[in-house]
């Protein structure tokens, strides 16, 4: 880490940390929160010329204590006369966030659009936001340090993206991740590799779940589980020897997987609440072959699916794509997945909701609870999370919610974000993240440029070549309030 001096126009930075790690394009990013320069538009004098954003440290020769001149030009915001119209670039920075109907992108650092794309799906969850405004800023005494920091960092990157409409470089998160977890740093010539997103995804998402955890009166109280947690119970059964058994376990994704037979999202679901396994049996005294269904016995608020579209190839010795295109709707229903006790806790909400939208049928729909646009998921379908994660889901459903009756859920799931990948390989090709805002436009977030899409262009991430493909689709779950 080296520290130097830089001199722009009048202005003088006399400490500017360089971490010589990491290419002169995150120096530029420093450079960019202290100035408003974007960093295409630096030009910063070394030895030998100007200094280029994929230059080797080691060659461009910075010293301990340097002065570096840097020229260019910040953003400038028009100013507004004293009488007239006020301009969107005239209000404070909160206030243009509103007027311009999203938040910022997100600067690539070098091969973090994996990271990038994670942080703009998982910061669309209003819950999660609220639950880590709430995290103290000192460390509990059971969590580790890093997990505290990353925690914080998460904390304040989206604090930043809520606040800003020009890009933020996630400098302080990548560090904190990268200590974290050191996978995420890995070098390849010089330069960090790309990632999986999806690993990123769910290690965030633990680490989260350990440090938003909370003693409450009925146990311990997890934010993370509550939205994002699913609960399956499991049939395992050996044909062989006529064993079986059951077992419950929590999950933060379901996973599609994708074969030959394999189309749509359904299907894919379906097959992968199936699976075999061999282990040793009791019974036969050796090894046997089991079959493990799975039934979803409790449902979150956000519900996240992966295409398990990556597979390791031993010939090549790396993760392969499966590039077959697997339709999926804007609207899920996962009623065909439940448990018949979970079933059964969901047939009032459900027709409450059936109810409710035959009301509203030739009205104006104005609440994202409306009737649906899409008619392939039927709506005989309904859902409520039973007790465990659904009992911190209904706390958390009930914020703006009817003061005397209980939000539940109804098994019914809208589509808020979604995380692609373009390329052949999980270790390359670029992720971007499809995030539907507040107002019910979609923004794609490629890294630091958002670009609104049209909904209807959504689902058509499915996949089939070598454009962006879903790799994982976010829902919302709607509720009803009885």
């Amino acid at each position: 880490m080296l520290t130097v001096i830089v001199k722009w126009q009048k202005e003088v930075f006399p400490k500017v940390e360089i971490d010589t790690s990491q290419p002169p394009y995150v120096f530029k990013c420093q450079l960019y929160d202290l100035t408003g320069v974007p960093p295409e538009r630096q030009k910063i004098m070394v030895k030998g010329g100007l200094l280029k954003d994929d230059a080797d440290w080691a060659t461009v020769g910075v010293k301990e204590g340097q002065k570096l001149m840097m020229m260019g030009t910040a953003d400038e915001i028009v100013k507004a006369p004293e009488k007239g119209p006020v301009f969107m670039e005239d209000l404070p920075e909160e206030e243009q966030v509103v007027a311009v109907g999203h938040t910022a992108g997100l600067f690539n650092l070098g091969n973090t659009c994996y990271m990038n794309s994670t942080i703009q799906c998982l910061h669309s969850v209003p819950e999660l936001k609220s639950a880590l405004v709430n995290y103290p800023s000192e460390k509990r005494s059971d969590l580790d340090q890093t997990s505290h920091m990353l925690t914080a960092a998460t904390r304040e990157l989206f604090n930043e993206l809520d606040r800003s409409v020009k890009p933020v470089a996630p400098m302080q998160f990548w560090m904190v991740l990268r200590k974290k977890y050191p996978q995420f740093g890995q070098l390849h010539n010089s330069s960090f590799m790309q990632q999986d997103a999806e690993e990123c995804w769910t290690q965030l998402l633990y680490t989260l779940s350990q440090s938003l955890r909370s003693p409450s009166l009925n146990g311990s109280l997890d934010t993370v589980k509550a939205l994002f947690g699913i609960e399956l119970v499991s049939r395992i059964h050996c044909q062989e020897s006529g064993e079986e058994s059951s077992e419950t376990e929590s999950v933060y994704s379901l996973k599609c997987h994708i074969s030959q037979e394999v189309n749509h999202l359904h299907e894919g679901l379906k097959h992968g609440l199936k699976s075999e396994l061999e282990k040793a049996s009791p019974l036969l005294g050796r090894s046997a072959i089991y079959l493990k269904e799975s039934r979803i016995n409790a449902l979150p608020r956000y519900l996240t699916v992966q295409f398990v579209r990556f597979f390791w190839k031993r010939e090549s010795n790396q993760k392969a794509k499966i590039l077959r295109k697997v339709d999926y709707p804007l609207e899920l229903d996962v009623y065909d997945f439940c448990s018949d006790d979970l079933r059964r806790k969901l047939e009032a909400p459900r027709q409450s909701l059936r109810d409710e939208e035959g009301k509203k049928l030739g009205l104006k729909a104005n609440e994202k609870s409306s009737c649906s646009k899409d008619n392939d998921v039927k709506m005989t379908n309904a859902e409520e999370s039973s007790n465990g994660s659904g009992e911190s889901c209904k706390a958390t459903l009930g914020e703006g919610g009817s003061s005397d009756r209980e939000l539940h859920l109804t098994g019914i799931y809208d589509l808020v974000a979604v995380l692609t990948h373009k390329g052949r390989s999980a270790d390359s090709g670029h992720y971007v993240a499809w995030v539907k805002q507040e107002n019910g436009k979609w923004i794609e977030f490629d890294d630091d440029n958002p670009i609104p899409q049209r909904e209807e262009d959504i689902t058509k991430l499915s996949g089939g070549g070598d454009w962006h493909m879903a790799y994982i689709c976010m829902y919302k779950a709607r509720a009803v309030p009885m």
